[in-house]
């Protein structure tokens, strides 16, 4: 079993939360003492008083609009001198959320890929194509570090073109894939369309920014010939690489190190391992912005069990989706990973779906669902896709406890891209 800072990966967890401790005291009074945002939020509690890592729970916790209102470096805890890197979000639903970066943070970032890469398999023999954007999105340079830092070779393919994408992986010898996990299906789909498969060399693939299924694993795995490991990251925590699956495949080993982890339920209380709740993050190495008990928005649980890979770090389970994704049809919470969990289980549809919400008939709230076939969803008799269809539609109700109109289409119909994957068109705001 290979690491890439041992030190820290193996450390005993009383040890741990010592680290911890003494890093949350040192960041605590760093935004105190320099963003006015903390110093007013904390109220009567000072520096001093944190004391025990539970004492995490008297502070107020951090919200996107918090971000948005102190646009742009209003959450910035060291001067613009000191700062050599911005990121930012598209700012679609509002301000961009910005994100500074000192040279230290830089340098942490990377070894933290480069620990998640090690986790994996990689190492300076292979050619590494990083398939996604490298513009003001994290994903792109923070990947691209972590790729450098561990000595392998990067390929900063960007995103788009997907034949080319194929052909550099072919022409270079491309053993390491990084992008959404849409788009690596895509990918994948295009290379069978055009028998290139077997010209593949891919031996890894890390794939994140969007929720993926047990399925869409292996799809990937079976056809590429790889071993797909899913990840986790946000800007606000540096980017990617805040979480990663070991070879284990089973959960996500976040870095005690530089993060202090809570799971808290709708009332803002702590839940108890094994049960769901919103991820909150305290970073306790960030420089230039660190954040207190930030909320992620991702539903997730801490898991209790060991890892077999020696790795001493809080598992978290899959994330699931996220709470502000949660749809609101007909007085019922729906998630979309509750949908996915449904499909995944019926062998004749694949996990690729579309939800589109409108309000047509008698302004009610309809549920349309579009659901790809696989190959064992062609049967060539309309009789079986029928009983197919209906056969979705009541297990869709039965887990909604919602009516549903479910459309079963060919494999392909759903639109792929090189970003994330549009799972929801709501068209109720048209009426």
């Amino acid at each position: 079993m290979k690491y890439w800072q041992p030190k820290y990966e193996k450390m005993h967890r009383s040890d741990i939360r010592a680290l911890q401790l003494k890093r949350l005291k040192n960041v605590v009074k760093n935004v105190y003492d320099h963003v006015p945002f903390y110093r007013q939020g904390f109220g009567n509690v000072r520096p001093q008083d944190i004391t025990d890592l539970e004492d995490i729970a008297r502070l107020p916790t951090t919200k996107k609009t918090d971000l948005r209102e102190n646009y742009p470096f209003g959450m910035f805890a060291t001067s613009m001198r000191d700062v050599v890197r911005l990121h930012a979000s598209s700012g679609t639903s509002g301000k961009s959320t910005v994100v500074g970066y000192t040279a230290g943070d830089i340098g942490t970032w990377s070894d933290l890929m480069a620990r998640n890469f090690t986790m994996v398999g990689l190492g300076p023999d292979d050619v590494f194509q990083n398939a996604v954007n490298y513009g003001l999105f994290t994903g792109g340079l923070g990947i691209h570090f972590g790729i450098e830092r561990i000595g392998a070779i990067a390929v900063p393919s960007g995103t788009g073109n997907t034949k080319h994408q194929l052909e550099m992986m072919i022409d270079f010898g491309v053993t390491a894939l990084h992008c959404t996990p849409s788009y690596a299906l895509y990918l994948t789909e295009t290379a069978r369309e055009h028998d290139l498969v077997d010209l593949l060399s891919l031996r890894i693939g890390c794939f994140g920014a969007e929720p993926w299924s047990a399925n869409t694993r292996r799809e990937l795995e079976e056809t590429l010939g790889i071993n797909a490991y899913d990840s986790y990251g946000l800007s606000e925590m540096f980017g990617p690489g805040v979480a990663f699956e070991c070879q284990e495949k089973d959960g996500l080993h976040i870095w005690d190190d530089h993060f202090l982890v809570e799971v808290l339920d709708r009332d803002g209380e702590v839940v108890a391992p094994g049960e769901r709740g919103e991820l909150v993050l305290t970073s306790l190495t960030k420089e230039a912005m660190p954040l207190i008990r930030y909320r992620t928005g991702d539903i997730t649980m801490i898991r209790e069990d060991e890892c077999p890979c020696g790795r001493t770090h809080t598992i978290l389970e899959k994330v699931v989706g996220r709470a502000d994704d949660m749809l609101i049809v007909r007085g019922i919470n729906v998630f979309p990973s509750q949908i996915e969990g449904v499909l995944m289980n019926i062998p004749e549809v694949g996990d690729q779906f579309q939800v589109v919400i409108d309000r047509k008939r008698h302004k009610l709230d309809e549920m349309h669902i579009r659901v790809e076939l696989t190959d064992r969803g062609f049967t060539g008799e309309l009789k079986d896709l029928e009983n197919l269809r209906c056969n979705v539609e009541e297990k869709l109700r039965t887990v909604l406890n919602l009516r549903t109109v479910v459309e079963l289409v060919e494999r392909g119909t759903i639109p792929r891209t090189a970003g994330k994957a549009r799972r929801i068109i709501d068209l109720r705001k048209e009426w």
